[in-house]
Formats: C-alpha cells, structure tokens, sequence
C-alpha cells in the first residue's frame, strides 16, 4: 500500500475587519502560488464592517488541494485577539509570530466571546498560567509551539523615515508579519515582491512601500527561522493556472454562457458575484450586455430577471438565504410561465437573518420545493471552483433546454475561499438554446401539449407569434382557463419535463465518483462538504466518494446502480437535519448508516473528518455524529 500523502501546509492570518487580513492573504496565496504551488483557503469574518476578528487560511501543497485545515502551521498576527482566539489551535511544532509587546488581559479584549473567554481562562487555570496572551503564549511553547516575538514598532519607525512618517507606513504592519513567514518558509523573495505588486496594482507608492516592508521582513524570517521550520520548496511552475474563488468562478461562467442580465438585491454572501461582474464586465452595451442592475427588492429582482428571459436574453439573478425566501412567488410565476430563468443561491446560517457571512447547507429541500403548488425546475449544486464555473455555463443551457427555471446551488464556503484550478476551456462547450420558434410563421402555441412537456417557444414581438403570459392557469395559448381537463394536461405536460430532463442530462453530470470504485466505506455529499471527502481520499484510500451534482430531479436510479448491496453509507452534510440522507431515504430504496453533520456554520474540513471516518470503517461510529470544535 502507498504511503499516505504529506499533510499539506496550513497558515493562517487573523486581525481585525478593515485592517488588510484579506488583502494579506491574498497576497500570500499569490505568491506561493506563482511558484507552481496548489492553494485551497477559507475565509472566516463577522456579520459587521470594520472592528471584529476574522482569519483567513492557507493551505499550500504541490498536488491539487480541496480543503483547509483547522490547525495551522504557522499564525501571523500583529494584536493581542489574534493571538487570544487561535493561539491553541497552532499545531505542534508550529512556529506563531506576535507582537514584541506586554501581554494583554483576556479581560480587555471586548470583542472576545464570553464562551470563549471563559474556554481559554479554564485552559490556563489548569496549566497555573495567568488569563492574558502571555498566559496562552506559554500554554503554546508547552504543546510545541514556537512563539516569536517581532518588533513591529521598530520595523515601522525605520519604514517610515522613507515613506512619509509613521502614520503613513502604519498599515504595512500586516504585510511585515505575512513577509516575515515568507522568509521562515523560504518563499521567494522575487515572488513575494511580485504579489506584493499584484495586490496594490495601480498605487506605485503603495506598492514601493509595502515592497520595502515585504524585504524588511522577509531577511528578518530568514534570519530568525526555527530549527525544524517547513519549507515551501519550489514546485515546478504550471502554465494557465488561476486563483480564484467560487463567486468569481460562477460569474464567469455566465458570461461565457452569453449572460445579458443579472439582477440583484444586496445581500451577503450573493453580492460578492454582482459586484465581480460589474467590475469585470468587458463587453460593450452596443453589442447586447450583459447588463448587471441593483433592483430595490428581492422580489423586483426575480420579476424583472423572468421578465428579460421571455425576451429571449439569457437572464439570472443571485441571492443567498432570506433573497430566495421573498423570491418564491415570483419563481412561482416563472415556474408556471415555462421561462427559462436561472437563480444562483449562496446559502448561509439561517433561519431569518441567520448568521449572513457564515457557511451552511440547509437549503437543499427549500431549493426543491420553494413556491406554492407543483412545477418542475432543476437544482444544481456546485462542489469546487471548477463546478462553479461549469453549472454556472450550464445552467443557462438547461434553463433554455428544458423552458423551466434552475436553481444553482452554492454555499459561503465557495465564495469565501481561494483555490488553485486549470484554466477555464468555455470554447469546448457548446451552447444549447432549446426550442426557439424564431421564424415561425402564424400562430405557435406557446404552451403545446408534446410528448416530452417542452413546447415551441416563440419570442414576444415575433411576427405572427402572439402568446399571453399570466400568473393563472391557462390552455396552449396562454389565455386563462379553469377548465379541469385543461388543468390536468397542463399539470402533465410540465411535469414530463423533469422525466425528460432526468433522461436527457448526462449521468456525469449528475454524479461525480472519486476514489476506489471497489471500496465498500461510500461517503455521499454534495456542494463545499465534497471538497473535504477528496481531500480525505489521499490518507484513507478504503474510501470511496459520491458527490451528487443534480438534486433535483434527484438521480436516484444512477446512484442506486453505483451502490453495493453491503457498502457502508455515510452521508456528510453542512446542516442539522441530514437533508441529503432524507432525500436518499425519500428517493431511493437506501438509507445511510451514519450521518456526519456539522452545524456551527463553519465549513467541514478533512482533518476533522478524517478519525469520524476512521471509526466508521472500524465498527466504532455512531448512526449520527457531529462534527465541533469551539476554537473556529
């Protein structure tokens, strides 16, 4: 048997909202990344704008990555919370780099929870160590830790004699500590100057600034690296690589789907796509769009997006949590209209307002049954950076395909993370517009009766095309009709079009298989959880994965066909109730013997999974078991 893969190398960076974590590490990722290195990160930030902690991870490795991890190698930090909120979480053997400055009371740190505080004064009341940083510094050095103290004070008082004094270099405090581990993990310095560049593109002086910091600190990493500290040794450089997130990944596959409207209300976490789009949109309005327009509500946003696709304009709109919520009548009336309308939803902590910039998967079975009464639409769910940019192209072509809406599934792991991917080929896909009656000549009944539910389907405007659009039951003409014969065959001729569809899509496109076809241990899972089952493939090869890419019409004879009498299910899911075990127990003859769930609305990891696994395959796992751990 091969020997397990390497652990991948885990850096994280934490500090307040507002001050640059982002940025940091976006800059890290960079320049590990254009060394040839695979990168997958997590984002973690609180619901508010500026002043609460978040933190960003790292995971760098020279083979592809899916998921993070929740111990980290090496923590940057520069304030007292930093330290207090992960100190415990570096792993042994890992180096921790903070302030040269006196220790800070646990007490004074006013965004620290009460649980958590409380969580780390008993940790250090059992070691006999003070409730302060200096206290949670000790308790580290004791577990393995290597805690280095960097005169940041020092460093910005020589940086500022160059560059306008000390209140003018005060921000590059973050870029020191992120330069100070480039140097202890003996990153390039040509690589590190070179995000350094990237990141501030446009400001010369900025750039000149933090380039400056970025060598002060790098030659102080260098200079000061522990014994036994990894190393990121240079992989070999891949050519047509991207770093991208999940949100940027589903705006591009739009536009290669030939989008020419997105609409959107704000709201966290849909808005980063709207935002994506309106800064990167290149084609000119001359040409036909796309057009990316802020509406004044959810339900305005659904209406008018439904509105452009009748046009014959390939439409969408985004939204996450509550969005969809408000708009379930106006996915009624699409539903009920045939209109070709995708939906991107990025799920998050709910109910209500829930936790808005958090991750969760607890809008499976709303996805599939949002709105009054009975229609048919399709819901995709995306598991990667590479299956966003592809349902994304895809969705339009079903939507058009089969005349019903699609519901593309996302959740806030996605567009909080960075990944490594290949470059996108959207010149090897072929676009689909379905049934368009545009040179029809007379009368096209909109709503036809055929065979497989999918009618004609003639633009507005059309010569000798007339049809009617009503949010009430109606014959082939669209006019109104309560007539119950009318009504039955219209409720048929709808529902054909998800057996249609069931048919038509390609089981590759409805299931994904990863690892030993032969394994009797079967995780099935869906959307971001995928992620951290194809990262447990590489140090449990007994594993086999499922990951189910259609929802809805849900795939139950292929998966039944792809499941041994004897496998050992195992479902893994981002929510409390196990939505996906009871659409398999709903649709299929199968039930799974374990749930694994997590529900802290923070994204499931393979370190986390990997013992749960363990004790699966080993006879020790409980039917339900849940994934926790206070430090996230």
């Amino acid at each position: 048997m091969n020997a397990p893969a390497p652990l991948p190398f885990a850096w994280r960076i934490g500090g307040p909202q507002g001050s640059g974590v982002l940025r940091m590490a976006l800059l890290f990722a960079r320049a590990c990344a254009r060394g040839g290195r695979e990168i997958y990160s997590r984002r973690e930030y609180h619901s508010n704008i500026v002043g609460r902690h978040s933190y960003f991870d790292v995971s760098v490795a020279g083979r592809p990555l899916f998921s993070h991890r929740e111990t980290p190698d090496l923590l940057v930090s520069f304030e007292a919370e930093t330290v207090a909120r992960h100190a415990l979480a570096v792993a042994s053997g890992g180096v921790l780099l903070h302030a040269d400055e006196p220790g800070v009371p646990l007490s004074a740190l006013r965004f620290l929870d009460p649980r958590l505080r409380e969580h780390l004064s008993a940790e250090l009341a059992a070691g006999d160590l003070p409730p302060s940083t200096d206290g949670l510094l000790e308790l580290a050095r004791r577990r393995g830790v290597h805690c280095l103290a960097l005169p940041y004070g020092d460093w910005l008082a020589r940086l500022a004699a160059g560059h306008g004094g000390r209140k003018a270099v005060a921000k590059t405090v973050n870029t020191l500590g992120v330069a100070v581990s480039a140097g202890l993990l003996d990153l390039p310095l040509e690589d590190l100057l070179w995000a350094v560049a990237q990141t501030f593109a446009g400001k010369p002086a900025v750039i000149e600034m933090n380039q400056d910091a970025a060598r002060l600190g790098w030659e102080a990493g260098r200079a000061d690296r522990p014994a036994g500290t990894a190393k990121l040794s240079a992989a070999k450089r891949k050519e047509g690589r991207l770093l991208l997130g999940g949100h940027e990944a589903v705006a591009l596959g739009k536009l290669a789907a030939g989008l020419g409207l997105q609409t959107y209300y704000p709201i966290s976490p849909a808005s980063d796509e709207s935002a994506f789009l309106e800064a990167h949109t290149r084609l000119p309005r001359s040409e036909g769009g796309p057009l990316v327009l802020q509406v004044e509500d959810e339900l305005a946003a659904v209406n008018m997006a439904a509105g452009g696709a009748l046009t014959g304009a390939r439409c969408a709109t985004a939204t996450s949590g509550p969005g969809l919520s408000l708009m379930t009548e106006g996915l009624g009336w699409a539903g009920m209209n045939e209109v070709p309308l995708v939906i991107t939803h990025y799920q998050r902590g709910g109910p209500s307002t829930g936790l808005p910039t958090r991750t969760d998967q607890g809008d499976l079975l709303f996805a599939i049954h949002a709105g009054h009464g009975e229609f048919p639409r399709l819901v995709l769910a995306s598991g990667d950076v590479n299956d966003a940019f592809d349902d994304a192209l895809r969705a339009f072509d079903h939507a058009e395909r089969f005349q019903l809406p699609v519901l593309h599934l996302l959740d806030r792991a996605l567009t909080g993370c960075l990944q490594t991917v290949p470059r996108f080929r959207p010149a090897r896909h072929r676009i689909e517009r379905g049934r368009l009656a545009t040179d029809a000549v007379g009368a096209v009944p909109r709503f036809a009766f055929t065979a497989d539910g999918i009618s004609p389907r003639p633009l507005p405007g059309g010569p000798g095309a007339p049809f009617w659009t009503t949010g009430v039951e109606h014959g082939e003409d669209g006019r109104v009709s309560e007539d119950p014969v009318i009504r039955e065959k219209m409720m048929e001729k709808r529902a054909r079009k998800l057996e249609t569809a069931a048919r038509a899509i390609p089981v590759a496109d409805k299931l994904a298989e990863f690892g030993d076809p032969q394994a009797r241990l079967v995780a099935l899972t869906w959307g971001s959880t995928t992620g951290a089952l194809r990262e447990a493939l590489h140090f449990l090869p007994e594993l086999r994965v499922i990951q189910i890419r259609l929802l809805w019409p849900f795939p139950a004879a292929e998966l039944e066909a792809r499941l041994p009498d004897d496998a050992l299910l195992v479902v893994v899911e981002n929510n409390y109730s196990g939505q996906l075990a009871e659409l398999l127990a709903a649709r299929t003859s199968r039930r799974a013997a374990h749930w694994v769930l997590k529900y802290s609305d923070r994204p499931i990891s393979a370190e986390a999974l990997l013992p749960v696994l363990e004790a699966i395959r080993d006879g020790r796992g409980e039917p339900r078991m849940v994934l926790r751990n206070p430090l996230e």
